[in-house]
């Protein structure tokens, strides 16, 4: 009886519906409550008259590109509660995708995912926004890419895994703009069998907007299915041996005192980005040498000076402790190229007490004494002379 009760119960969680278009029969799982995952970080950018394929959000990121035969998914439209059909005139869904043939402006909105087992129910959601095919929507549907000047690098015709998955006769046409590059261009050349474009020789006037298109068949009718991407090109990134101009390798100072040691390095044309430049303190990172923070790296500066470019990180004791004279400081540089390092040691300053200053106002003292008895004995001198004169005057 027990028994009986339990597949009475289990028979009631679930409901069989009719047959799909595929042929095979859907169990539908007891609605219950869905948890609502957020809105997925991508929006699907697309031109209208063309396919649109949005992937379910929670199936391409956790259960991978196929739909778990014990799942249950269904998508609506975010105002709507009516669930798209399996199998519509322009809308269907397929192995986890919703698929709209051809979009039309107004399918322009958020899309919600729905996917639901025995033991969980989830949503996402969508965004889809479809543009006229103009030139004025170019900014907005545009895939951003970067190559480097002066070198080749490959364009790709990007989310068309749908369009091409198991095509023997895939054929990419590229355009400059509105102009359909060569196929026999030397400096363009399609890659056969690949939605990949090589370009040769990057130059500052490759720049600008490429289209690529494929055909997809769907019931008898060719449809164009088209991608447009905003070339970037960036200028090479030179890299030199960075040089240590700084510290000396014996700094001088009073124990006690707050001290900054600053290891400047050179980079010449280099970008700052590519180079580290730290501190260590018998070979052992500053942090973890000096937990309690006595001594500290300060903050990295990037500077240029008559064009060209420099780092600097400053090693800051606060305060120097007689430890620190025993101890090898070494600021260490490093690049794809280069690995360097510059020792510098702390050394107590020697005194600066000095005899000739403690005696120069005892100097003064007999030098203002030597001046008034000189005064004195020439003022004698004088009047001694003027009473010999007075007295042979009188004779």
């Amino acid at each position: 009886m027990s028994i009986l009760y339990v597949l009475i119960m289990g028979m009631s969680a679930f409901t069989v519906q009719p047959e799909d278009h595929t042929g095979k029969v859907q169990i539908l799982w007891g609605k219950g409550d869905c948890q609502f995952r957020g809105k997925h970080y991508k929006t699907e950018f697309r031109v209208e008259g063309e396919p649109v394929v949005l992937r379910c959000p929670q199936l391409w990121s956790q259960f991978g590109a196929s739909i778990s035969p014990q799942a249950l998914l269904t998508w609506r439209k975010n105002n709507s509660a009516q669930m798209i059909p399996g199998e519509g005139p322009r809308m269907w869904t397929e192995d986890g995708t919703l698929w709209v043939l051809p979009a039309l402006r107004e399918d322009s909105g958020t899309y919600i995912c729905t996917v639901r087992n025995a033991s969980h129910c989830d949503e996402m959601s969508i965004e889809l926004r479809v543009f006229e095919n103009t030139e004025a929507s170019l900014p907005f549907i545009s895939y951003s890419q970067i190559l480097t000047l002066s070198a080749s690098g490959l364009l790709a015709c990007p989310d068309l895994r749908e369009f091409t998955r198991n095509r023997t006769d895939l054929k990419t046409r590229w355009y400059k703009g509105s102009v359909p590059l060569d196929e026999n261009n030397e400096k363009f050349i399609g890659v056969e069998g690949t939605t990949h474009l090589l370009i040769h020789d990057v130059s500052v006037e490759d720049a600008g907007y490429y289209k690529c298109a494929i055909t997809y068949a769907h019931k008898g009718r060719q449809y164009n299915v088209t991608r447009n991407v905003k070339l970037r090109v960036n200028k090479r990134k030179e890299e030199t041996i960075p040089v240590i101009i700084s510290p000396l390798q014996t700094i001088s100072t009073s124990l006690g005192s707050r001290l900054t040691i600053p290891c400047k390095v050179f980079l010449g044309a280099s970008t700052p980005d590519t180079t580290l430049l730290w501190w260590t303190a018998n070979s052992t990172q500053i942090e973890s040498a000096y937990p309690g923070g006595r001594v500290t790296e300060g903050p990295r500066q990037e500077y240029s000076e008559n064009n060209e470019n420099y780092i600097e990180v400053p090693l800051i004791f606060n305060p120097v402790l007689r430890e620190d004279l025993d101890t090898d400081f070494k600021c260490v540089v490093l690049n794809t190229l280069s690995f360097q390092t510059l020792q510098t040691t702390v050394k107590e300053a020697s005194s600066t007490f000095s005899w000739g200053i403690a005696l120069a106002p005892l100097s003064l003292v007999f030098l203002v004494l030597g001046g008034i008895w000189m005064y004195r004995r020439c003022k004698h001198r004088t009047e001694k002379a003027r009473g010999l004169t007075a007295l042979k005057t009188g004779l």
